[in-house]
């Protein structure tokens, strides 16, 4: 097994008496000499804060990174809903969870709103759907099929308004009635991913009441009988859930090559209730 490590150089903060930050660049040695940092890297000598590219390092540029957590009220489950934050700028956030992983906000999402960023956290929803967004309300059901035709329309009972829950673009599941074993105990069965939903066909005074799906996505399987189970998973970008845990920890990048202010990060939870 192969280790790699990365080199930080650790700064100290008198005025909080603590080490507030790392920075990527790592020098041969370092000395402060008539109020200016210098240090030696490649045997070269650099004087620092005086380059306008910020992060800027031996001619290499990188990025500011954030890591903290949110865990007030460490017993609830709460669901994560938005970011705001107060700066000059907005960031790309990543959250994680003791429950899910998935969370993220890009700095496009943000709108300023009183001089505040604020965004709503989405999911990266990966397709088809890992295990465990099934359990974390992405995962919606709607009835069995009565036929699957050329395994690109599949057609339900009139009595489902599949138009009211089903929107084009979609993923749509489908799960088979459960095994049995030798003991006679039920076998989970996981759904599969049927295709992505291309059309919503609703007319009851003709008796329509079907889906079409693009059974080419990757990941799709073919269905293989005609009265499975189906579910659907909205656009997890598009129609976001938030992220659900005990705590978040988030991660904060931010690209730009200018002095910049980060004052707070807030973020809307609400309780779980399962």
């Amino acid at each position: 097994m192969s280790v790699e490590f990365t080199n930080y150089t650790l700064t100290y903060d008198e005025g909080v008496q603590g080490f507030p930050s790392f920075y990527s660049y790592y020098p041969e040695w370092m000395i402060g000499m008539n109020n200016y940092f210098y240090t030696f890297n490649g045997g070269d000598l650099y004087r620092h804060n005086v380059n306008s590219t910020r992060n800027n390092f031996y001619g290499q540029q990188s990025v500011t990174t954030v890591r903290s957590v949110f865990n007030d009220s460490v017993l609830e489950n709460k669901l994560f809903k938005t970011i705001n934050i107060e700066g000059d700028s907005p960031w790309k956030v990543d959250l994680s969870t003791d429950i899910q992983d998935s969370g993220l906000v890009e700095s496009a999402y943000f709108e300023k709103k009183e001089q505040v960023y604020y965004a709503f956290v989405r999911n990266t929803g990966t397709v088809p759907a890992e295990t465990s967004e099934y359990a974390l309300r992405s995962l919606n059901g709607i009835a069995r099929s009565t036929a699957v035709n050329g395994g690109t329309q599949v057609v339900f009972d009139l009595d489902y308004k599949i138009n009211n829950i089903i929107s084009i673009g979609d993923m749509l599941y489908f799960a088979l009635p459960p095994f049995v074993d030798v003991s006679g105990a039920n076998i989970p069965v996981t759904p599969q991913l049927a295709g992505q939903v291309t059309q919503v066909n609703y007319d009851p005074l003709n008796g329509i009441n079907n889906l079409v799906i693009d059974n080419t996505i990757v990941g799709s399987v073919p269905i293989p009988i005609q009265d499975a189970y189906f579910l659907f998973i909205k656009n997890a970008i598009a129609e976001s859930h938030g992220v659900l845990g005990h705590y978040c920890v988030f991660d904060m990048t931010n690209t730009d090559t200018v002095g910049i202010n980060l004052f707070t990060l807030e973020s809307e939870a609400m309780k779980s209730f399962p």
